[in-house]
């Protein structure tokens, strides 16, 4: 499968307060990872689906948090895609700290400045696929931010540009 070629994106969620009934408690962290199992699944209703490895933190997160948002990552984001598929890496509130983004208006989730497209999404359904889960979403706003280079892409193991 390295030898076909992927678009990357960057999926997010924000997680929910510890307490949400308590003013004073700290919000929800924003969490974020890199995929590129990502594909569009149907134009009408307008569904996509990601694929999460199974017990990963945004396979968990999306298992109870209905909204989350993609963000298509261009040529000259792949510092994001690498940061975000890290193993081990430190706290994902630290990752977005120097990323300009915005906040979805429905899902609250990190849209990431300088995509080529950002999705807002809710999950109509979850398939267990091996060790993985497909995450079926439907598309609830879709923007294209940035016309601006290529999109990122994955081919035999590295990030890679069209062309």
């Amino acid at each position: 499968m390295s030898r076909l070629a992927a678009g990357v994106v960057l999926v997010t969620a924000q997680e929910a307060s510890l307490d949400p009934d308590d003013p004073q408690a700290p919000g929800g962290e924003d969490v974020g990872m890199t995929a590129t199992a990502f594909m569009s699944v149907s134009l009408d209703p307008p569904l996509v689906l990601v694929s999460l490895r199974e017990g990963s933190r945004m396979d968990d997160l999306l298992d109870e948090q209905p909204l989350w948002a993609v963000s298509v990552l261009s040529e000259s984001q792949r510092h994001i895609a690498g940061r975000f598929a890290m193993k081990g890496r430190i706290s994902d509130r630290l990752l977005f700290e120097d990323i300009p983004y915005v906040r979805g208006e429905v899902s609250g989730a990190p849209l990431v400045g300088g995509a080529l497209a950002t999705l807002e999404c809710r999950t109509e359904q979850r398939v267990p696929a091996g060790d993985h889960v497909l995450v079926i979403g439907r598309v609830l706003t879709a923007t294209l931010p940035s016309a601006d280079g290529g999109p990122l892409t994955y081919f035999r193991g590295r990030y890679r540009q069209l062309g």
